[in-house]
């Protein structure tokens, strides 16, 4: 993360329409920070404006509170322009995400842009498991790709 802004640190998830990966990571960050202590202001945006206004997927939903957090309050949002100069760090969940997000970024944009899995050793490149169209059990894979993304989010916090 970029050391040149105040604490608390602001970072942005997006995918493609906010109701699955994107709220996943926000939640699994919104638990890693609390856990940890360490104030932080999350949010979750999508590229695409199909459910703008909606709550995340209710299996997202069910797998977030599998695991202990809470997710349905949140709804789904298209990234803004104004995100790049809000927040610190916007994480897309995939390439597809990342290069939507550059073809919107602004000049002047202060928001570092990476892909999600980049945070995470090994993992560089590599895209946050897509559970939408799949089974059930994809909702599970995405969950360990993101909290793997939060823990190393709060540890690079750290200092």
């Amino acid at each position: 993360m970029r050391e040149d802004r105040p604490n608390p640190p602001a970072i942005l998830f997006l995918c493609l329409g906010n109701i699955c990966r994107s709220p996943l990571a926000e939640g699994a960050a919104r638990a890693a920070f609390a856990a940890a202590g360490i104030a932080a202001r999350l949010d979750s945006a999508g590229t695409g404006d199909w459910h703008v206004g909606q709550p995340p997927d209710h299996r997202a939903q069910a797998e977030a509170r599998r695991r202990g957090a809470d997710i349905s309050d949140l709804r789904a949002r298209q990234l803004r322009r104004s995100d790049f100069h809000d927040f610190d760090l916007i994480l897309a969940a995939d390439e597809a995400n990342l290069r939507d997000a550059r073809a919107l970024r602004p000049i002047g944009a202060t928001a570092e842009l990476r892909l999600m899995l980049d945070l995470v050793a090994g993992r560089e490149g590599e895209s946050v498991t897509d559970p939408y169209y799949g089974a059930d059990n994809g909702f599970a894979e995405t969950w360990d790709d993101v909290s793997a993304v939060a823990a190393a989010l709060v540890a690079s916090s750290r200092g």
